[in-house]
């Protein structure tokens, strides 16, 4: 897994409540095994018509947040089933992290074993990012996961809070396989004795 320290990128806004996994990655496109090669069909029935055709008013499809790796949502993102493949889907397309006020649990969990990094923000703080998102083409954020705090080049900066240990395995570019991987010596001398 990547670690993630500080990213500086493009702020993407979709500006609907409840975002559902079934929105961010449909079932129909979840036919694959490997984490890699959803990014195509990220909130697919928002993006393209039924015949295929892009729809430019969606926020994904208009050049000026060509290449976003932040997103920035509404409350309850991340809700409906419990799809690991939708952080998968947000990962491929190229986003490292949500920004909301509320977070789906699974979806949320989700997000930190995928190397994703998902912030929770009050209300009046996504909204003035969204507002600023507006006033401004190809407005950008930085996030220091070290000082966890989320800013722009207009000098707004929040704090954000994240559990030590997730934030430790995001710092690190550690999932469940790679902790376990710290204590591959232990490991082996523990089978080693036992035989």
């Amino acid at each position: 897994m990547e670690p993630f320290v500080t990213l500086t990128g493009i702020a993407a806004p979709l500006d609907r409540v409840n975002v559902d996994t079934d929105a961010i990655i449909p079932k129909q496109f979840l036919k694959r095994i490997e984490r890699t090669g959803f990014g195509q069909f990220l909130f697919y029935e928002w993006r393209f018509t039924p015949n295929g055709e892009k729809i430019d008013s969606f926020v994904l499809n208009q050049p000026a947040y060509a290449g976003s790796t932040i997103l920035l949502g509404r409350n309850n993102f991340g809700c409906g089933s419990s799809r690991e493949h939708a952080p998968w889907a947000l990962n491929d397309f190229g986003f490292r992290a949500v920004i909301a006020p509320s977070f789906a649990d699974i979806f949320y969990n989700n997000c930190f074993k995928n190397g994703m990094l998902p912030i929770k923000l009050s209300e009046e703080q996504v909204d003035e990012l969204f507002s600023r998102a507006k006033q401004h083409e190809g407005y950008a954020l930085t996030i220091d996961l070290q000082a966890q705090t989320v800013s722009d080049q207009y000098g707004l900066t929040y704090s954000f809070e994240v559990d030590e240990y997730r934030r430790y395995c995001l710092l690190n570019g550690l999932d469940d396989i790679g902790i376990t991987l710290q204590l591959e010596d232990k490991i082996a001398a523990y089978e080693a004795a036992r035989r």
